[in-house]
Order: structure tokens, then C-alpha cells, then sequence
């Protein structure tokens, strides 16, 4: 039974609220110093972890650590700890007719929960975030990248003990089925869960879960190349939106390309191909394509498309192509299809732009740029929780305004009520 984890975290939770913001700051400093002094141990333990999983298979690259992603997640701590606080910021302000001051300040949700996978950068990310915003935090991570785990959070435990911090404000629960089924259930204990992974552990989280959830993660991503678009910009976009990382939520799955612009097809997927990216397109995509030069060179990459084609999040070397007769046609499938995650739309024409972002149904809508970018770092919030595709609640990347919530403070004369 978990329940002993689960009321340590509650209780170490209440402490954070008597530690101020430089502390904090302090603290995440150190944790971003020991991440690079400390590398070593965490690329070990990384190592083990990497052993036990195929190169081939897709989740390999996201669970690898190396030194320049430790670089990268240190820069997202420090970044986090020079962000102004979340906390105590009073967002409405009022005196009511008989006398009574409303203020309603923003503080922590209390205890969140992190669901995810073969993620050993989450760990950091979701500790610098939740200690800023005054967040205790219990952490469920896979089991393929258990051992990263453990060493991460030993590691953190270590400069918490340092600055006489609980240790219990940051918990590892065992990476199994049964420890996410009590941690689904810890009603009273977990204030707020979020799942980070693919559809199924989010289906399962929102499925199951008695405490509350928020939507993040799961990714079928389009882009639509429109009929006015700017070839040079489109294949920069695709290119990098499709393989600067592939395992990633953000990762092109799905181009739609307006039928007047098949021609232009071949320049786009050339690029791809140079990284051996595998399309699956329909009967007009595959024509334009196998009708050109490069065809002869990358025959084995070309392939008819499925209904399974559509609405797959690859998280791969793969990718769907749609002949579409006008934006209509690409609303459509993507109303059909997305996953409410990230859009893109390459055209030069505002109109047609502006009439994308306005229809489209996501958490973030792009005109002109890879959908690549969504990402809490990227969009200057320090690092994030995760990607929410919801929209009761936060939506799009979840940094320190969005993993906190508020109260009222009513300050009267005496007054009451008739």
C-alpha cells in the first residue's frame, strides 16, 4: 500500500508554503548544478535503463540521456527559478455595496501527480516547476526508464536534505500497474493528475481515475501546405515539424496538400527522404510523387496509404500525405482526425490563415511555422508539465501559472448576512 507516500507528500507539501521565493530559486539553482556535476551517475543509471529497450524502437530516442540534453534540462531549471512567482498574485479585486473586501490570490493546486513514460527529462522538468509553485509532487514513472528515474530523484533528495528541505515533497512511486491504479485513487492525497504518454495511458488515466485529471500529451499532428503556400518555407516547415525528433507529441504526422500544389510535392518530401522518413500517401499524393526523378532513388520509402494512415500518431520515421481540393477539405480532416494538440497552415495568403486559425480546434494553431515550436521552454514559460489538449482548465503547454489555482480572501467589518 502507497497511503504512508501519499500522506508524507501532504503533509511536506504544507511546509512549502514557508519557504520563500529566493529560497526556492536557491534550491532549483542547486538541483541545476548537481544535474552537470553529477552527470555521470545519471547517464549510468540512464545506460542500464537504454540496455534493456531496441535501438530500433521509437521510444529509444526520448528515453536517451546524453550531455547535451542534461545541458538542456539544467538551462530549463535555471530558466524556471529566474521566472517571477506564480504565487500571491491577486487577480481580481473588489469592495461589494455592504463593505466586504473580495481578493482572489493565486496559490497551489497542493499535491500534483505525474503519470509518464520513457521520460527521464520529466522528472526534472515537473519537480523545478511544482517546488516553484509551491507544489509537492508524486511522480509515476515507466518502467523502461526506472532506473534514470531513481537516480534523478535520488539526486534531487540529496540537495533537498542539503537546505533541510522535506524529502517528501518530491515522491517516486514504484513503476508498476498496480502503483498507478492507488495513485488514481488517493482521493484526498493527490490534488490534481496529470497523464504525459501516448493515448492509451491517457484513455486509462481518464478512465480510471477518481481524482482529478488533466488531458496532456497524445499528438496527431497536421500540417496543410494551402495552395498559396511558399515552397522553401514548406519544405523547411514539414522537414523540421516531421524529423527534428520523432518521438515527440509535437511531431508531424499527417501533410495535407492542396491538389493544385502536387507538383511541388517531390521538393517537399525530398527532404525527408534524406532521412529515410516513410510516407504513406493517397492515390494523387503517390502519383506526384512516384512520377518524379526522385522516386527511382527512394522507391522503398513510398507506400500506399490506409484508413490507418489518418489519425495515427507515428512517433516515428513516418508520415501520411492527403490530397485535399480546398481549406474546407483540410478543416475537415482535421476536425476528423487531430487530437486538439498542435495545427500548422503554410500560405502566404492572411485570408485563408486567419480563417485556419479561427477554425481550427487545437491548443495550438501555427501559420507559417513547425508545429515543433509547442513547448513550454519555447514559448518562454522555463519548461513544462506536459501539453494540454483539453479545454476545461489549462490549455497547451502547462508551466508555473497553469499548475496553479486560486482562493478567495473576504475581509469584513462585522457584517452579515440579511
Amino acid at each position: 500500500m502507497l497511503k504512508d507516500i501519499f500522506e508524507r507528500t501532504k503533509r511536506a507539501s504544507k511546509t512549502l508554503a514557508l519557504l520563500s521565493d529566493e529560497q526556492r530559486n536557491e534550491i532549483l539553482l542547486a538541483v541545476a548544478d548537481a544535474i552537470i556535476a553529477q552527470k555521470e551517475r545519471i547517464l549510468k543509471a540512464n545506460a542500464e535503463d537504454l540496455a534493456k529497450m531496441e535501438k530500433s524502437n521509437p521510444l529509444y530516442d526520448r528515453l536517451q540521456l546524453t550531455d547535451s540534453r542534461l545541458e538542456g534540462i539544467a538551462g530549463d531549471m535555471r530558466n524556471v527559478a529566474t521566472l517571477p512567482s506564480p504565487l500571491g498574485h491577486v487577480t481580481k479585486q473588489k469592495t461589494l455595496p455592504n463593505g466586504l473586501r473580495l481578493c482572489r490570490v493565486s496559490v497551489p493546486f497542493g499535491v500534483i501527480g505525474m503519470i509518464y513514460e520513457a521520460r527521464p527529462n520529466v522528472t526534472f522538468d515537473v519537480f523545478s516547476l511544482c517546488f516553484k509553485s509551491g507544489n509537492a509532487c508524486v511522480l509515476k514513472g515507466g518502467k523502461d526508464a526506472d532506473c534514470s528515474n531513481r537516480e534523478e530523484v535520488a539526486l534531487i533528495h540529496e540537495v533537498l536534505e542539503k537546505y533541510g528541505v522535506s524529502t517528501d515533497v518530491v515522491a517516486l512511486l514504484p513503476a508498476t500497474h498496480e502503483a498507478t491504479g492507488e495513485m488514481l485513487n488517493a482521493v484526498g492525497y493527490i490534488d490534481l493528475c496529470i497523464p504525459r504518454g501516448g493515448r492509451k495511458l491517457i484513455d486509462f488515466v481518464r478512465d480510471t481515475a477518481r481524482v482529478p485529471v488533466i488531458e496532456t500529451g497524445a499528438g496527431v499532428v497536421n500540417t496543410y501546405f494551402d495552395k498559396d503556400g511558399d515552397l522553401e518555407k514548406g519544405k523547411a516547415i514539414v522537414n523540421n515539424a516531421k524529423t527534428r525528433r520523432v518521438s515527440v507529441c509535437n511531431a508531424l504526422d499527417c501533410l495535407l496538400v492542396h491538389e493544385s500544389r502536387l507538383s511541388d510535392l517531390p521538393a517537399i518530401v525530398e527532404p525527408l527522404w534524406e532521412k529515410n522518413v516513410i510516407i504513406y500517401a493517397d492515390d494523387k499524393a503517390f502519383a506526384a510523387v512516384a512520377n518524379s526523378a526522385l522516386y527511382t532513388l527512394h522507391s522503398t520509402l513510398l507506400q500506399h496509404a490506409t484508413s490507418e494512415s489518418f489519425g495515427t500518431e507515428f512517433m516515428d520515421y513516418k508520415m501520411a500525405i492527403r490530397t485535399v481540393a480546398s481549406l474546407e477539405e483540410a478543416l475537415a480532416h482535421i476536425d476528423q482526425y487531430g487530437s486538439g494538440h498542435s495545427e500548422s497552415i503554410v500560405t502566404e495568403n492572411e485570408a485563408t490563415a486567419r480563417q485556419f486559425q479561427q477554425m481550427v480546434d487545437a491548443a495550438c494553431v501555427y501559420w507559417n511555422a513547425p508545429t515543433s515550436f509547442t513547448d513550454g521552454a519555447q514559448f518562454g514559460l522555463g519548461a513544462e508539465i506536459g501539453i494540454s489538449t483539453q479545454k476545461l482548465g489549462p490549455r497547451g503547454p502547462m508551466a508555473l501559472e497553469e499548475i496553479c489555482t486560486y482562493k478567495w480572501l473576504i475581509e469584513g467589518e462585522g457584517q452579515t448576512r440579511p
